[in-house]
């Protein structure tokens, strides 16, 4: 499939655009029982339409937590009012990036619209102890579920049996993702029950990210203990997708920064591309040979489409059996 492709339709969101909280987008459940306080949010860039689907796809099922809480999110509306499948990168934020603004200092300056949603939604990010963010990617890939640094994250990530390929980073360094906010980004010594995942579900044109977020969505649900096997199936018939025959661990090592929008790999990568040599050329960044740093080195997220001065276009990572 052609990253110029887009078949995955944008949903009709207006029947939840409202919520159910006085906070646009924000729908809040509460069972009346103990349990862990959950989330799943979406639409943190608005150009990700597979999550949209997938939170549409819960709220229409009349889902609603067995105990504890479940709290869904519409994150960046006003993003996606702005969708053009001709030109989806311009719908991804309106002034900058909301998945790099998670640190209170930056929320409380509140001098852009993304800053000022992220403060509409901090009150409810702090309310939880279970976060899933869905996004998708920019190039048809295969899915991954990025997990932070933390071990308690991979170990729900292996709990949950899907996608294959679990990547091990330590953040972004234009600033904190949602994934990483407050204590969401602790150790596990600090950090008690918490635990945070975000998965990127393939190119976002691509219709099979929507049926990986749903996916990913039920093996959530199952895994936090909102919802149980009976109620899944009843409400959610034929979201599961087959669970993967083996997880691997990609452990990111570090990125490779384009110099300018000249950067050029020397392949259509696609992500996941193994290298056996150490010093392999891959690519182009101003004239200077982009190399494999390791033998067994794999490639995560390569991407030009953004490519200018300070953006990363691909991560190297060693990968290891889970």
């Amino acid at each position: 499939m052609s990253a110029l492709q887009f078949e995955l339709p944008a949903p009709d969101i207006s029947a939840w655009r409202a919520g159910n909280t006085g906070t646009e987008g924000v729908w809040h459940f509460d069972s009346g029982l103990p349990g862990r306080q959950v989330m799943i949010s979406a639409l943190v860039h608005g150009n990700e339409l597979c999550g949209a689907w997938a939170l549409k796809g819960l709220l229409e099922a009349g889902l609603r937590p067995l105990q504890g809480t479940l709290t869904l999110v519409f994150a960046n509306l006003d993003a996606f009012d702005r969708f053009d499948a001709n030109a989806h990168d311009a719908s991804r934020f309106t002034d900058e990036d909301l998945n790099r603004q998670w640190s209170d200092a930056r929320i409380d300056a509140g001098d852009t619209n993304e800053r000022r949603r992220a403060a509409a939604l901090r009150p409810f990010v702090r309310q939880v102890d279970w976060l899933l963010d869905l996004h998708s990617m920019h190039e048809p890939s295969a899915p991954l579920l990025l997990t932070g640094v933390q071990p308690r994250n991979l170990v729900l990530a292996k709990q949950m049996g899907a996608p294959a390929h679990i990547v091990v980073d330590a953040g972004h360094k234009d600033g904190t993702r949602l994934r990483d906010y407050g204590r969401f980004g602790l150790s596990d010594e600090e950090a008690g029950d918490s635990r945070s995942l975000l998965v990127e579900c393939g190119f976002h044109g691509d219709p099979a990210s929507r049926a990986v977020a749903q996916d990913q969505c039920l093996r959530f649900l199952l895994a936090s203990e909102v919802i149980d096997e009976a109620e899944a199936q009843r409400l959610l018939p034929g979201w599961r997708l087959p669970a993967a025959a083996e997880q691997f661990a990609l452990t990111v090592t570090g990125p490779v920064v384009a110099k300018s929008q000249g950067f050029r790999f020397n392949a259509p990568f696609t992500g996941l591309e193994r290298f056996a040599q150490a010093g392999t050329v891959i690519g182009d960044n101003d004239g200077e040979a982009v190399v494999t740093p390791y033998d067994d080195c794999v490639l995560v997220m390569p991407s030009v489409r953004q490519a200018r001065a300070g953006v990363t276009v691909v991560r190297f990572a060693r990968s290891a059996l889970l």
